[in-house]
Parts: C-alpha cells; structure tokens; sequence
C-alpha cells in the first residue's frame, strides 16, 4: 500500500473517530484514553480533558477518601458505618438497608466497588465527613492535591448533580494514585462478585472475568453522561488503565475498553510520549448532556449492568488483522476499527465463575448473622401484619356495603309505606271529578243513578211513592190519552211543575 493511499486512509478514518460518540448531543467526541501505570505516560487519548459528568466511577474518588483517612489514623476499615434515613432514601442502585442499620467501612468499600450501591457510598460521606457537603470538601482538597484538575465534587455516589464534572484525565490520575498510595487494597477493585446473606451480586464492570488480565476497577452511568469506566488490566508485568466514557451501552463500553487494551499493550511508549499533566486543557466550558443519545424515550432505559457478551468465534481477532502492517500504529485506524460496521458484532467471551466475597452488617458475620435473621423476621412479621391489615379493611369494606345495602332496602320500605298511607287521599279525590268530565261528553246530561244527584232527589221520591193510588190512576188514564193528542214529544219538563203542584 502506498504512502498517498494510507495516509488518505488515516485521514478518513481520522475523521469517523471524531465523531465517535455522537448523537442526538450534537458533534460530540467522546473521551477516551490509555496510560501506562508506571510511568504515566499516555498511549492514545482523545478529548481527555473535557468535562464529563461522571456518574458512579465518582465512587473511586470516594474510596481514596476513606482509605487516605485510615491512612492517616482518623479512622480504621472496622469502623461502623450508620445508615442515615437520607442515606436510606437515595435511589438505586442500593443495598435497601434500613436506617440505624451499622456495618464496617471495609464492607462498605466493598459494596460500593462491586453492587454500586448508592445509600452506602451516601452514609460513607455522611459519617466521615459529618455530612455530604462536608466530604464534598474533603474530595475536592484531595483531588486538587494529587494532581486533579477538572474534577469538581458535590455527592458522594455520583449520583445526577450538574455541578459535579470529572474528565478522562482525572480519572486516569485518581486510579494511578488509588494503586500507587493503596498498594494493599488493590484487591478491592478487583472482586468479581459480593454475597450478603443468601444475594450473590455480580460486579458491574464486564471486564472482569471476561478480558484477560483485567483487574479493576469501576464502572458508571447516568443519561446525562452515559456508560463509564476506569478499568484497568495487566500483561506480562505492564499495566494500563484506560478509561471510556459517554457510550450508549455497557455492551459497547466494554467492547471498546477491550480493544483499547488490546491497542495498548501493543504499543511502547518512549521519552517523546505525552504525559498526563502535559495534556493540554480543553476549550469545553461544561459538560454535554448525553441524555438524547443515551436515554431515547422510544427505547427501554438501559441498565448499568449489561446482559453480557458470549464468543463470537474468530471475531476476536478482527482488530489484530485490521491493524496490521503500516497502519498498526495508527490511533485513528485503531478508533475507526472500534467503530466500523465489522466491530458492531464483536462479542467479549463468556464471563468466568464469580468468586463472591462476604459482606455484612455490623461488627463481624456472626454479628451479622444475627441481625440479618432478627431483620428478616421482622419483616416477615410487618408482611404478617400487612396482610392481616389488609383483610380486616377487605371485611370492614364488606360490612360497610352490607350496612349501606341494609338501609338503602329499609328507606325503600319506609318510601313504599309512606306512599301507600297517602294514595286514599288521592283516589277519593278522582271519582268526582270524572262524572263532571263524562256529563260535559255527554252534552250535560245527569245520569239517574249518580250518587250525588240521588242524594238531592231522595226527598221527592219517597213523596210521589206517598201519593193515594188514584192520583197515580188519574195520570195512568192521561198516559193512555196522550198518544191521541200529542203535539210535541220532548216536553217533559211540563209533567214535573204539575207533579209540584199536586205535591
């Protein structure tokens, strides 16, 4: 391959590295570096000093913290830590400890390294520093005095502040200091799994287990900045830390710590190679927020721990090929190889069995055990009451309706009696007026056997029955005349005067 065409090549695949990490935050490069330990030197970076929100790796500068005040006697790894209500509100990932809840400094280190948990890197704050603000001040004296310039510190967990701002190169300096001052806790950042009662919970860094030679050190995420890492791995006597941030996946975080692993112990570094305090400061006056890119709405929000990668056959061996020959010592083509289409199935082996470390609280595992079964009863105890709690207002709820039920069904007999004891007001109250109604039909017309006009005639009648028998023969002859001589048929109205005249 000519010199014209790799350094065309170089040059384009320059340019997608540029824009490694950009989304929907807008041209945005993603920090990135690796650093011999040794030395300090720097293998490859880009954008190593720009402010990034840092999410939970915060958690590292935390753990200096601790370990430089047991350094300096102000507090041992067997003291009791207490769990505050603040520190038992905060949101997961967390142990869930009850506050009054006490266990040592060194399990909660251990907690936090390997579950991440929140509500005890808060109560690690609060009890060493007096309150969280109070160690904030402590995290950022000692982040300034060895050697931590953009790092700014308001919590103790990393959890979203938009004031608290790290870089890559921070981050880098923190784990060189963390192996260098605390030679004898290396291990802390290394422990694959913890195991608190009967929970086994598996380290959140995917490295570990998975990528030879990988031990350390911690992992975080937040919308705002992303998927994290400081990690750290060591082959035959060399160790590199690199440190990935801003990714849209934990998949593809660890995927690209690992080839980035792979490019550095490929590399030597000599007298010309930059260090960390020599990079130069970045021109970003703050953070991007990720969030658009990281946290779409119309996808699931992703979870700091990923699934886990299987093998993928002899994919491992995609970036050895593509970084072969003259390109081989070029960052860009190492970048652009991370990113290419090719890479996007790359897979890290399956995970090696955990080694879970015992955790507890209170002073020691037998103390622990206790309190964790006394814990476990009273919340099988609360669950009891819960449930009786829960029945009693089920039956008071059925006795209620039972009640409501019962006197809607007696305020309708009551409505019905009541109704019934006023209905024979209103049926004596019809029947005069409707033979009013039928006279008008029937142009005025009394009928003879209406009761009200009976009452009036009842004098009369009797009267006329009184009457001597010849009388009633005398109008029974004119009866029989009448025909004869019977001008007009409709005159009855004459017959009654001459009956009250008789009268």
């Amino acid at each position: 391959m000519s010199n014209p065409i790799v350094r065309r090549l170089t040059l384009g695949l320059a340019l997608c590295a540029s824009l490694f990490g950009a989304g929907a935050a807008g041209a945005v490069t993603a920090p990135i570096l690796v650093v011999e330990v040794d030395s300090g030197k720097v293998i490859y970076g880009q954008a190593a000093t720009d402010p990034w929100f840092p999410a939970s790796i915060t958690k590292l500068m935390t753990a200096y913290v601790a370990l430089d005040m047991v350094r300096q006697g102000k507090v041992s790894l067997d003291s009791l830590i207490t769990i505050s209500a603040g520190a038992a509100s905060e949101p997961p990932s967390k142990m869930g400890f009850r506050p009054g809840t006490q266990l040592t400094l060194d399990n909660a280190l251990k907690i936090i390294m390997v579950k991440s948990a929140n509500d005890v890197a808060y109560a690690i704050g609060e009890n060493l520093g007096g309150t969280v603000e109070g160690f904030a001040d402590i995290m950022n004296e000692t982040s300034r005095r060895i050697g931590m310039h953009e790092s700014r510190w308001y919590n103790a967990n990393g959890l979203p502040d938009p004031r608290q701002w790290t870089s890559a190169r921070d981050m880098a300096v923190l784990g060189r200091a963390l192996m260098r001052d605390f030679p004898d806790s290396r291990d802390l950042f290394s422990i694959s799994a913890i195991q608190f009662g009967r929970s086994v919970m598996a380290n959140h860094n995917g490295l570990l287990g998975r990528y030879a030679g990988a031990d350390g050190m911690k992992t975080g995420f937040i919308c705002s900045g992303g998927f994290n890492v400081v990690a750290s791995a060591t082959r035959n006597g060399r160790r590199i830390i690199t440190v990935v941030m801003g990714q849209p996946s934990a998949r593809e975080r660890d995927i690209k710590a690992a080839d980035l692993f792979d490019y550095g112990f490929g590399q030597s570094t000599g007298w010309t190679s930059q260090t960390l305090e020599s990079l130069a400061p970045s021109n970003a006056a703050a953070p991007p927020d990720m969030r658009p890119y990281v946290c779409d709405r119309r996808k699931p929000v992703p979870i700091e721990e990923g699934p886990g990668a299987i093998s993928a056959g002899g994919a491992d061996n995609a970036v050895a090929q593509l970084m072969s020959g003259s390109a081989a010592n070029s960052p860009a083509v190492a970048l652009a190889a991370f990113n290419s289409a090719a890479m996007r199935n790359r897979v890290l082996p399956p995970r090696a069995p955990l080694q879970p470390i015992a955790v507890w609280i209170g002073r020691n595992p037998a103390e622990g055990e206790t309190l964790l079964s006394e814990q476990e009863q009273a919340e099988k105890n609360a669950a009891a009451t819960a449930r009786t709690a829960k029945l009693e207002a089920a039956k008071a709820k059925r006795e209620a309706a039972k009640e409501a039920a019962k006197q809607a069904r007696e305020a309708k007999l009551e409505k019905g009696r009541t109704d019934k004891a006023n209905a024979p007001k209103a049926v004596a109250a019809k029947p005069a007026a409707k033979p009013a109604v039928k006279a008008a039909a029937h142009g005025g017309g009394v009928p003879r056997t209406a009761t009200a006009y009976t009452s009036v005639e009842a004098p009369v009648i009797p009267a006329a029955k009184a009457r001597p028998k010849p009388a009633v023969k005398a109008s029974h002859t004119d009866a029989k005349a009448a025909p004869k001589a019977q001008p007009a048929k409709a005159q009855p109205a004459k017959a009654r005067p001459t009956a009250k005249a008789a009268e």
